[in-house]
């Protein structure tokens, strides 16, 4: 019976991870060193003592490790000096180097110090590294942070300042050794495309062997490997995927030649752990689940995937998934680690330990045009705010969520129902119809430039975001109805796959459109110009000709919002705007938040708070237990409410539950389920594994018994495919919703957002202040200010130069931007027509020469007018009807460029119509007086 002392538990644990780890395990007395590729000795004798253990790879000493007591644990870095000495020390026998690698380890904590790193720091390990890690590592001429510090300087072409200055201060923290960092860059600002550069940079230049690209969601990383295949690096005109082998994980296998490899983190557990993860459980990032398990069994080692198996860790949308239970995938590994995160929380900060190499905000991207801004319009209805009341003795109609079915019932009392309520319990479609009827009503005023030449106004592209898949059908029904449209102008977007939906009887009663195909035609194509989505809020989602999010559901979780937010922020240029929404006149420079529940005003929290069991939906607790967690409180909620369910559903629908839980009926679930925890069932399994065990080493025995129970309760888990959790939610959502038509809606308010107002007040302050600074400075401005007589020299050039200097020094005060400020604090007139038109009118009235903002157009126009009234005073009709067309060419030519030279007669429309040759033809000895007068009177 081995000693039960401490120092012999820790040797015990110390030897079977050894073990583990592909190691021999030999004493002093029964040495051969060539009976594997690694050997660990005990008790070895060097000139400073008997050292715990001596590493030798391929016959050769490469390092040492030190054995410590468990209680030892809080001080192991008193006792690195002694590690560092038996490494120098002279072995018994030999004259060896001093030794690369010193591990000191209590079988629980392990730290390894590599002596060849430049700055040698020890790092706390999951396990020892395996012998052929080592030989390889002993084979290198540096150590992979030597090799670090030969990263070359950043290659700036290509690269957006807030890129090169995440990559330069990444490369310091390498260099730096430091083992977490976090880029915080704003959502559009090109993330990934940093990411990838880092890890080309990563793969060439310091020889990293393979790099982690972790998600927790399919769609992301399916996203991130279309990036990886389209990315060309700067030094090279071959493709990324051309130069590396980039893998997406879908099951348990990993090709050993793989040197990205992308995956869930979903699925890296599961791998860790040697089971197979159904791909559904990848659909729903783990932080969004209501149902947060006490315990998820602990990670193992894995020979197949060592803890070298990776040298980084890249995590996107790291302030998700990484935390809590699943932290102990990442602590698997010994790796760098660099997050990735738009909106990062307060653990975001702590878990990369407040190295922060990249600060990218929102609004420094919209300083910066990467991103645009938004404004706010809210829209409140009676119901909305209050709910109503479904009255006793009338007709109530009920409709089953999933096949729609309809029936009528007498209510048989009073019942009020909240807000809260509706579309879930409660459907009102006057509150929809209301709320999506203000929506088109004030659209035109929200986009007031998007007529057609025909008087048509154009929806903007717009994604409402619906509480379930119920209401999204509920809204788009809706919708099409309100505009008088087509099924094609508005859609649904999912990212679960579109299975077909079926009745009661199996028999297909509709089949969705791949959602990928609707996503391209959302962003690509003229229609939808509304797409609603239930799933695809945080990510995903990258549709730059997006103009509205429209939010028809609350969103609790701040860093959730800003996700949701982040979908509309992406810039793009005019050209390809247009291409989807032909009226856009000009550049996207913001969007606009439609608010019809309050999102913007409610509370919102850091990270989402954990909800109490009897609130957790469903689908939660069967995705809890897809991913692998096994705890009683979970197995004990799921099987309450199966048996709920076993009370409800359809003869029928046991029947094909059976046929889909591997013939088990649900009682026989629910038993399994209460089983895996049973105390006595346990004891019978642990008495046993002992017996089996009996005069193995307590942590075997220990290990045994886990391993067992955790078999037991794989077992039962394993009936939850994702097929079978599917039906069970499905036939969940067959009961009924309450349908009320009794209640009208009504609007109690529609209007933009009373911070916009103050947000508009600001902007415009900003802007009179800039003009005011430089209007000693620049041409137009001195003119405009100083020398208003002479309007008439001012040039095309002159107000591009003052464009050019506010576009350098103050991106944010845009002049379409400004203009919409200036409109909603006081009255404008029109629209501008493009950039320099608005900045001339905005000009003229911070300047004092208008006193209500007007399209510069309106203006030319109404000077040429009233010009045209004084020149035909007592002359009826002094011009002919060819030289009105000429006047008016030349009235138009002057709103878009201000001036006009006789040299401009040479440029259309003037030549196609005979250029100056043919003014002088019309008006002979006036040409050069009209030209002059034009000049003066319509830039009045």
């Amino acid at each position: 019976m081995p000693n039960q002392n401490p120092e012999q538990i820790a040797r015990d644990n110390i030897d079977s991870q050894l073990l583990a780890c592909g190691w021999l395990i030999q004493g002093m007395h029964h040495i051969n060193l060539h009976a594997g590729i690694g050997v660990a000795v005990k008790e070895f004798l060097t000139d400073a003592g008997p050292a715990d253990y001596v590493l030798f790879v391929d016959g050769k000493p490469c390092g040492v490790i030190e054995a410590k007591k468990e209680e030892e644990g809080f001080h192991l870095n008193i006792h690195e000096d002694q590690t560092e000495g038996y490494a120098t020390a002279k072995l018994k026998h030999l004259n060896n180097e001093p030794l690369s690698f010193g591990y000191i380890s209590t079988g629980e904590v392990t730290r390894l110090t590599d002596f060849t790193d430049p700055k040698p720091r020890s790092r706390t390990v999951f396990t020892f590294h395996r012998p052929e890690t080592l030989r390889e590592w002993i084979k290198k001429d540096k150590s992979l942070r030597r090799r670090i510090m030969d990263l070359p300087a950043l290659p700036a072409d290509g690269l957006r300042d807030c890129q090169i200055t995440a990559i330069t201060n990444l490369d310091r923290s390498f260099k730096d050794n430091l083992p977490r960092a976090l880029i915080q860059m704003a959502t559009g600002s090109g993330k990934t495309f940093t990411a990838i550069t880092f890890i080309y940079r990563l793969l060439k230049f310091a020889k990293a062997k393979r790099v982690l690209f972790l998600v927790d969601t399919k769609n992301l990383g399916e996203q991130a490997e279309q990036e990886f295949m389209s990315y060309l690096p700067n030094d090279d005109n071959r493709k990324f995927t051309e130069l590396y082998s980039v893998q997406r994980l879908k099951s348990s296998y990993i090709a050993t030649d793989s040197q990205v490899c992308i995956s869930t983190i979903q699925r890296l557990y599961s791998i860790l752990k040697g089971t197979e993860l159904d791909e559904s459980a990848e659909e729903e990032n783990p932080n969004e689940q209501k149902y947060q398990p006490k315990s998820i069994p602990p990670i193992e080692y894995d020979g197949k995937m060592p803890i070298e198996f990776f040298d980084f860790i890249v995590i996107d949308e790291c302030h998700r998934s990484i935390y809590n239970l699943w932290k102990q995938v990442l602590e698997y590994y010994d790796a760098f680690e660099v997050g990735l995160t738009a909106t990062p929380d307060k653990r975001t900060f702590g878990y990369f330990n407040q190295n922060v190499v990249s600060e990218y905000s929102h609004e420094m991207a919209v300083a910066d045009n990467v991103n645009v801004g938004y404004d706010v319009f809210s829209i409140d209805t009676k119901v909305t705010q209050q709910g109503a009341t479904l009255w006793k003795g009338e007709y109530i109609e009920h409709r089953e969520r999933l096949t729609r079915k309809k029936r009528m019932e007498l209510q048989d009392e009073d019942e009020n129902y909240s807000s809260q309520q509706l579309d879930r319990d409660i459907v009102n479609p006057n509150q929809i119809r209301t709320i999506i009827r203000s929506f088109k009503e004030n659209l035109p005023g929200i986009f007031p430039e998007r007529f057609d030449k025909y008087g048509n106004f154009e929806v903007p592209k717009t994604l409402i975001f619906a509480k379930t898949d119920s209401h999204a059908d509920d809204i788009i029904q809706i919708v099409r109805e309100e505009f008088a449209e087509e099924n094609n102008f508005c859609k649904k977007i999912t990212y679960k796959s579109e299975k077909d939906r079926k009745d009661a009887d199996d028999n297909v009663i509709e089949a969705g459109k791949n959602p990928k195909d609707t996503l391209s035609d959302f962003r690509n194509s003229y229609y939808p110009r509304i797409a609603v989505t239930v799933d695809m809020i945080a990510t995903g989602t990258d549709v730059k000709p997006l103009e509205v999010l429209f939010f028809m559901r609350d969103v609790k979780s701040i860093n959730y919002f800003e996700q949701m937010k982040g979908r509309g922020t992406r810039t793009i240029d005019l050209d390809t705007l247009q291409k989807v929404t032909p009226t856009a006149k000009y550049t996207k420079d913001h969007f606009v938040i439609v608010d019809a529940i309050g999102v913007t005003r409610s509370l919102k929290t850091d990270s989402r708070p954990l909800e109490k069991r009897p609130g957790v939906p469903l689908k939660d607790l069967l995705q809890a237990v897809a991913v692998g967690a096994r705890d009683e409180e979970l197995f004990t909620s799921l099987a309450n409410r199966l048996t709920r369910l076993d009370k409800q559903i359809t003869e029928k629908e046991h029947t094909k539950f059976a046929l889909l839980a591997n013939g088990k009926t649900i009682t026989q679930v629910v038993r399994g389920l209460l089983n895996a925890f049973d105390p006595d069932i346990l004891d019978e399994l642990e008495t046993q594994v002992r017996k089996e065990q009996a005069g193995s080493a307590p942590v075997e025995i220990d290990r045994a018994i886990r391993s067992a129970v955790e078999n037991y309760q794989n077992q039962t888990a394993s009936v939850f495919t994702g097929e079978l959790n599917e039906y069970i939610e499905n036939v969940r959502k067959a009961h009924e919703q309450k349908i009320d038509t009794t209640n009208p809606d009504e609007v109690i308010h529609a209007g933009w957002d009373k911070e916009n107002k103050e947000k508009a007040a600001e902007l415009v302050k900003d802007f009179t202040e800039w003009m005011l600074l430089h209007k000693d400075e620049l041409v137009a401005l001195q003119i405009f200010y100083n020398q208003p007589f002479r309007r008439r020299e001012l040039t095309y050039s002159m107000i591009k130069e003052v464009l050019e200097r506010l576009q350098t020094d103050r991106p944010a005060l845009a002049p379409m931007h400004v203009w919409r400020a200036f409109a909603s604090t006081s009255s404008a007139t029109g629209s501008p027509l493009n950039e320099l038109t608005a900045i001339v009118s905005l000009i003229r009235k911070v300047s004092g020469i208008d006193t209500t903002l007007t399209a510069y157009d309106k203006t030319v126009d109404s000077n040429f007018k009233d010009w045209l009234f004084k020149m035909n005073a007592g002359q009826h009709n002094r011009f002919n009807e060819e030289q009105m067309n000429w006047l008016r060419m030349i009235k138009d030519y002057v709103i878009h460029s201000f001036h006009i030279e006789k040299e401009d007669f040479d440029l259309n429309p003037f030549n196609a119509q005979g250029g100056l040759g043919k003014m002088w033809q019309l008006f002979g000895e006036q040409t050069e007086e009209i030209i002059n007068e034009l000049n003066e009177v319509l830039a009045a």
